[in-house]
């Protein structure tokens, strides 16, 4: 019995060439990060402005809400939602719907921080030492660097943008996101069932976490202006 082959030759066809995938160009690349970002601020004018939102117990209010307050820098603090949706619903309903919306916000993080990574003006600034040393560090143990900024109150977006430097796969970013948050928000949403925080107290700790995250960006900015008065010549 002669020999069978699957080898095209043998067969007498012609030999297919995998095609590269194409590129998005680069006005679609804009057109796409526009839109998240647009889609964020629209999520968050929208819960900031509705008192009938803010009030409203549904689960698709939790779950629309992790948009802004997982968003790049996070504008709005997660915690104290957890806390109150916990107080109505099993910390599980409320840690996997959060979690998933997380997951959902995760992918927009990772393409819009492509997308800046992408631009000319941040190259120089890629090619640092500073910026080449925490990425090498960040390459001996990301999936394990991850999770603890994942679980632990650490911030997380410095990690957002780390892990499109690095070039660290989308899927096991995911993956650490999922393992590492939702045993997070499973114990806050806890807390929130077992203490039962009274709501004006959850507004107290809502601004807290705001001037706290914001409290460090504002002082650099006045620093700044301070330095530019000093340093410019007063009027005789």
């Amino acid at each position: 019995m002669p020999e069978r082959t699957d080898n095209h030759e043998s067969a007498g066809l012609p030999e297919v060439k995998e095609m590269p995938a194409r590129p998005l160009p680069a006005w679609a690349k804009t057109a796409v990060f526009v839109l998240e970002v647009a889609f964020i601020l629209a999520l968050l004018v929208w819960w900031l402005s509705s008192e009938s939102t803010r009030q409203n117990k549904s689960l698709w209010v939790l779950f629309f809400y992790a948009f802004p307050a997982e968003f790049l820098i996070a504008t709005v603090p997660h915690e104290p939602i957890l806390l109150y949706f916990g107080k109505f619903y099993s910390p599980l309903t409320v840690a996997l719907i959060s979690v998933g919306a997380t997951l959902l916000t995760e992918i927009l993080n990772y393409t819009c921080f492509k997308y800046v990574m992408d631009l000319r003006i941040f190259q120089k600034m890629l090619q640092s030492k500073a910026v080449s040393k925490i990425v090498t560090l960040f390459k001996k143990a990301p999936f394990a660097a991850l999770w603890v900024a994942g679980f632990t109150p650490i911030p997380f977006y410095p990690f957002r943008f780390l892990v499109v430097v690095a070039k660290y796969p989308l899927v096991k970013y995911l993956l650490a996101v999922l393992t590492s948050r939702t045993p997070r928000m499973y114990i806050i949403a806890l807390a929130g069932r077992a203490i039962n925080i009274p709501d004006y107290l959850l507004v107290v700790i809502f601004v807290v976490l705001i001037a706290a995250a914001n409290i460090p960006i504002l002082r650099k900015v006045w620093q700044k202006k301070r330095r530019r008065s000093e340093s410019s010549p007063t009027a005789s």
